[in-house]
């Protein structure tokens, strides 16, 4: 992931996309990008997401600016934890947000094997 990726997925919201027998979409606010270029997602609210990726394993992050409708699509596979330090910083990051009425259950770690533009124009669907 270049450093315009890094940059728009730290700033914007990002939607999560998974399947097995149904198809998810859902909007992610608890997230990060790792210095290796792994995806950090904090588990609230994703039960249907994590059936999806225990039955496959696959997930697809899509991030854009509605300002300048630069975006970028991610796809790859998914590992999830209920504990360590990634987990704690969620937790610390959820509870503060909703003083202690909701936490993270665990985390998803994403790792990348496509990076693929969604920003109209001559580089749309040209996977970096």
């Amino acid at each position: 992931m270049n450093a315009d990726v890094i940059k728009l997925l730290k700033e914007q919201m990002w939607y999560l996309a998974t399947y097995s027998d149904e198809p998810n979409a859902v909007p992610v606010a608890f997230k990060d990008v790792t210095e290796d270029g792994k995806l950090l997602v904090g588990d609230v609210f994703l039960e249907t997401t994590l059936n999806n990726i225990r039955a496959n394993g696959k997930i697809a992050v899509s991030a854009s600016n509605a300002q300048n409708l630069e975006g970028y699509q991610i796809k790859g596979t998914a590992e999830y934890i209920t504990e360590g330090p990634i987990v704690d910083t969620f937790k610390k990051m959820v509870e503060d947000m909703f003083k202690g009425a909701a936490t993270a259950k665990g985390a998803l770690i994403i790792t990348p094997e496509k990076v693929i533009v969604t920003t109209p124009g001559a580089d749309n669907k040209k996977e970096l």
